[in-house]
């Protein structure tokens, strides 16, 4: 079947059991077309075609027999190396490969093999997730599809996550959330990004960046796709199929915040017309449209700038699991990094206990909405120069998630999807925010609103680097 990546995840799902699509040539689409696109866009830092052969006979001789091991079967993924993968070294974006134990599969990659999806190889990263803009001063920064000539940041941590599905090599992509890591590239490469609730999926198995804010995450082509990744991923759930039934076909009736002008304020390029335009068609749709003011995004922005809790955290955990690692971090980091050994104990403790009351707060916003609506990312990704100072560099990050880490800091869940084009033809999420908690309920409104607003490739059509 030609142009199978053009099909829905759930789909592709069906026909793969129904034996009327084999995974094996599935991933022969996803090798070509990442040997076509990738070579310039470097998604991957450890790319597997052989594994990926290798995972989709197992995925057809299983579906051969009428053994179905779950949603995901035969289904092509990327893994940012974040995660442990057995058979798969563990860089984390370092320049050395981590000791052996950060090998070991943890339960959320041990649910993808189970199932017998196929693993396309593992994702560029910023070094150990800390930081926004999809830099790597060690291995290069991946290169946003969107722009052919500029070479435009594709958003981080997760850098190589979002590509990997714009040329078409994974159908679905696995990232982290710790400030943005997850929604960030999602939106600035035209996918839909999903970061859950923390503790709704488990963290073993995955390098740490920071304990209190960690949260594995989905990319996908569609919100639709998403939806049944997450659903097929959950120990709750299970089946993506099942999910997709019970999502709402119409926006009617669901209460959608506006997010008070903090969040809209500092829009470039068209950027909050275009989420406007998309929450005014739901409005149209049947979406009870209201203001919701979320004034703890402030608070804890603020908290962020003073040095938040990502930095201490991710030095307590060199400290103790690789402590000579320091003398090789990216020389952007390095200060942060260092800096972090001489906040105190009462400082720490105190940002914890600000965090903390803020996101009680918060919690009580979403009494009168379902969701609370924001621009994802209020700046066009910038362009990527090799003489951008540390200053720099950290002022583009604080830009970048600034609408972004409220909803990690206030313990809420959180999901993006593709709306339009800014002026510079570079790709604009809307972010939809839900009480912690919520993560069911958030994707279905999410799903439903899509429906309403279309897909992101009936929207966006494909990205200029990954055309004809």
């Amino acid at each position: 079947m030609a142009d199978a990546f053009s099909l829905p995840m759930a789909e592709i799902a069906m026909l793969l059991g129904e034996g009327k699509m084999k995974a094996r040539a599935l991933a022969e689409e996803a090798i070509a077309n990442h040997e076509r696109f990738g070579p310039k866009l470097m998604a991957y830092s450890q790319w597997a075609p052989e594994q990926a052969r290798k995972c989709a006979d197992a995925a057809d001789a299983a579906f051969a027999v009428g053994s179905r091991a779950g949603s995901l079967q035969g289904i092509p993924t990327s893994i940012k190396d974040l995660f442990a993968v057995a058979g798969f070294p563990t860089y984390a974006g370092s320049p050395r490969r981590l000791p052996p134990k950060f090998e070991s599969d943890g339960p959320l990659v041990a649910s993808l093999r189970a199932q017998l999806a196929t693993v396309m190889g593992k994702t560029h990263m910023v070094e150990f997730a800390f930081g926004g803009t999809g830099q790597n001063a060690h291995y290069g920064s991946p290169w946003n599809p969107w722009d052919a000539t500029a070479h435009r940041s594709p958003g981080g941590s997760s850098s190589g996550a979002g590509i990997s599905l714009c040329e078409g090599s994974a159908l679905l992509a696995f990232g982290t959330d710790t400030a943005a890591s997850v929604r960030l590239p999602a939106s600035m490469t035209g996918n839909a990004g999903l970061k859950l609730t923390k503790g709704r999926w488990s963290t073993e198995g995955i390098v740490q960046l920071s304990f209190t804010l960690d949260t594995p995450g989905i990319l996908a082509r569609s919100m639709a796709d998403a939806a049944f990744g997450f659903a097929a991923l959950d120990p709750d759930l299970g089946d993506g199929f099942a999910f997709l039934r019970g999502v709402p076909d119409s926006v009617d009736g669901i209460r959608i915040g506006i997010a008070d002008p903090w969040f809209w304020e500092s829009c470039e390029n068209g950027i909050g017309d275009a989420v406007r335009r998309a929450i005014d068609a739901l409005a149209r749709a049947g979406a009870v449209v209201k203001e919701a003011p979320l004034p703890e995004a402030r608070d804890v922005f603020a908290l962020y700038l003073e040095g938040g809790l990502s930095g201490i955290e991710l030095r307590a955990f060199l400290d103790q699991e690789l402590p000579d690692w320091l003398a090789t971090i990216d020389p952007v980091n390095a200060p942060a990094l260092r800096n972090a050994e001489n906040l105190s104990a009462r400082e720490y403790l105190s940002r914890l206990l600000r965090m903390l009351e803020a996101a009680k707060s918060a919690a009580a916003r979403f009494g009168h909405v379902d969701v609370i609506a924001t621009p994802t990312v209020m700046f066009t990704p910038h362009i990527i120069t090799g003489e951008a100072s540390a200053e720099q560099f950290w002022q583009h990050n604080r830009n970048i998630v600034h609408n972004l880490m409220p909803a990690n800091y206030l313990g809420l869940c959180t999901a993006t999807v593709p709306v339009g084009l800014d002026r510079l033809g570079m790709p604009v999420g809307l972010q939809l925010i839900a009480k912690g908690g919520d993560d069911e309920r958030l994707v279905a409104i999410a799903c439903a609103a899509e429906r309403v607003l279309g897909t992101p490739r009936e929207i966006l059509g494909a990205p200029p680097m990954c055309r004809g």
